[in-house]
């Protein structure tokens, strides 16, 4: 028997016939002696002061009776009037016994001045339901994002105008699927590089509220002995689907021609496309619930094989499946791959991999300093440079699912603190409790967060979906002399978001790659424009891939720039950004 068929039957015969989200039951690791290091990253929240003032309703707030209340859902940060300020769009979802007046997933428009306008009716896009995912890109190329959102029991493609409202489209464009679907992650990837926008979507489980048994009516579905909500252990997985982008506005679903469906019994939750393996071609990784996550190798035909055990991004390095949630994508370690955080269940570690060539990708966790947190139920990653430093950090939120179980186990808050980890550039991490600002230990039962420059000061801010109540926007305020380089990535030939272009950016010494990715996070989307932390450095050597094979050179690039590169004109503007002023 293969590895992989070894691995595989073994996780199969460790899964419950009913039960919840796998964790290890693992106790961390001791917390060694700080290196007192300056952080010179500041995070505070400013979405009241910005006008973020709506709630994200999402199920109960003292009990859930289903699983598809607890997910939750995402959030996107980008720049819908090209006006060159990031925009902000936050999912909802709604409650059983009906949602409030005025329940919608919202559009903010960005004032250019540190607050945001409330936009979601005039643009077309008040809608109530039970949305989790959002993916943006120009499935079109006609010079405007578009949206498309996944939930239950349908997914929505939003076309962009281009004067400010959207229409939805989904069934013209071919995306409007048969019967009751449960659609999470989903990411816009150009896999066949012909320049088109194609769409991959991963579904969480088969939800039928007239099947599953609703909280305290099975009582093998309990936390410590708490009556929860069942699931996902226990329900029937689905397949993931992909959409070929037909260049005419519409889309073909090749899920079984393309191999992607043959991937069956992992419940799919956040999917990046990104060139991991560095040979041009995108892969798509899927981080899956208790159950292997997902890892699809592009055979340049047209085709797809699972590969996720092979890789080594499946299962944890004791070979258990893990509930991985959400998916920070970077280069941590500066060795020009692309390594991946992905996120878990409380009393089991965060995962961290880093990239090793033919031999796959590595657990490298416990040896980066991640064993030392193992409190929470974790969602929302990143792997972002949040002081400059030039060495990218780890950030992710967090939450519980069970807000049924604090009464009984206050051990088990619903509401926990954000999580902040400096890389210290030797290998290793260092959790820092108090030092990011008052906005890391703040309590919420977070979801998606999405990551990017919102008032153009030159350093990354945080937009955090925080169940029942408002979102957060963490805005950065970076002290100190670091220095920084953003790129604005315009594709030509390419598809026009430029979703697969990566940068290398050279620097002091070290090297950085970042892609432009159309999902990230926890069923979230990144600012498009990739920010790179420079320490002390003027200046930076860049190097840019693009999907079309198109390769660009350029030395001694002046920093504190937000640098826009044409995919046929090299370099068309580079200007000084400043700080928005309330």
């Amino acid at each position: 028997m293969t590895r992989r068929g070894l691995l595989g039957t073994l996780v199969a015969a460790s899964l419950p016939a009913h039960g919840q989200m796998a964790s290890r039951g693992v106790t961390a690791k001791a917390r060694g002696k700080s290196s007192g290091l300056p952080f010179l990253a500041s995070l505070s929240d400013v979405a009241a002061a910005a006008g973020l003032s709506a709630p994200v309703i999402y199920g109960g707030v003292d009990r859930n009776a289903y699983i598809l209340e607890a997910i939750g859902c995402g959030a996107a940060f980008f720049d819908y009037d090209n006006d060159g300020w990031l925009d902000i769009l936050v999912l909802t979802g709604t409650r059983w016994e009906g949602a409030p007046p005025g329940t919608t997933n919202r559009l903010y428009k960005n004032n250019r001045n540190g607050t945001f306008t409330d936009v979601t009716a005039p643009a077309g896009l008040t809608r109530l339901g039970w949305f989790c995912g959002v993916t943006i890109g120009d499935y079109n190329n006609d010079g405007f994002e578009d949206i498309f959102i996944t939930g239950w029991p349908q997914n929505i493609l939003y076309r962009n105008n281009g004067n400010g409202t959207f229409t939805d489209v989904t069934r013209q464009a071919g995306l409007l699927h048969e019967g009751n679907r449960w659609g999470t992650g989903c990411t816009f990837v150009d896999f066949d590089r012909d320049g088109n926008l194609d769409l991959f979507v991963s579904n969480y489980l088969n939800f039928d509220p007239k099947i599953i048994p609703a909280t305290g009516k099975d009582n093998i579905c309990n936390f410590k002995g708490v009556p929860v909500n069942c699931g996902p252990r226990g329900l029937q997985s689905e397949t993931q689907m992909l959409y070929r982008n037909n260049g005419n506005g519409t889309f073909s679903d090749i899920s079984v021609s393309s191999g992607i469906a043959k991937a069956t019994g992992s419940f799919g939750l956040t999917a990046v496309a990104a060139d991991f393996d560095n040979d041009g071609w995108p892969e798509i990784y899927v981080a899956c619930d208790s159950t292997p996550s997902l890892f699809f190798k592009y055979n340049k035909d047209g085709t797809f094989t699972e590969s996720g055990i092979e890789m080594g991004v499946a299962l944890n390095e004791d070979g258990q499946e893990q509930a991985g949630m959400g998916l920070g994508i970077g280069d941590f370690n500066l060795d020009g791959t692309l390594g991946i955080l992905k996120t878990h269940f409380n009393e089991d570690t965060a995962g961290l991999y880093a990239y090793r060539g033919k031999r796959g990708f590595e657990d490298v966790t416990i040896r980066s300093g991640l064993g030392v947190e193992t409190r929470y139920v974790s969602w929302g990653a990143a792997i972002l440079d949040l002081d400059n430093s030039g060495y990218p950090d780890l950030f992710w939120v967090t939450g519980s699912v069970y807000p049924e179980v604090e009464k009984k186990l206050p051990q088990y808050p619903q509401r926990t603190p954000r999580v902040l980890f400096r890389n210290l550039g030797n290998g290793r991490f260092e959790e820092l409790l108090e030092e990011g600002g008052p906005a890391v230990s703040a309590m919420h039962s977070s979801r998606g967060c999405a990551f990017g420059d919102f008032d153009n000061d030159g350093d990354l801010d945080i937009l955090i979906v925080n169940l029942n109540e408002p979102p957060s926007l963490l805005r950065n305020d970076v002290k100190g002399d670091n220095r920084w380089l953003k790129l604005k990535l315009n594709a030509t030939k390419s598809n026009r978001s430029a979703i697969g272009a990566r940068a290398v950016v050279r620097y002091g010494g070290r090297q950085q790659v970042q892609e432009v990715t159309g999902q990230a996070g926890f069923l979230s989307v990144n600012d498009r424009r990739l920010h790179f932390g420079l320490g002390p450095e003027q200046t930076a050597d860049v190097e840019v891939h693009w999907p079309s094979g198109i390769r660009q050179s350029f030395k001694a690039v002046a920093s504190n720039r937000l640098v826009t590169i044409d995919e046929a004109r090299g370099i068309v503007d580079a200007r000084v950004l400043g700080p928005s002023k309330p």
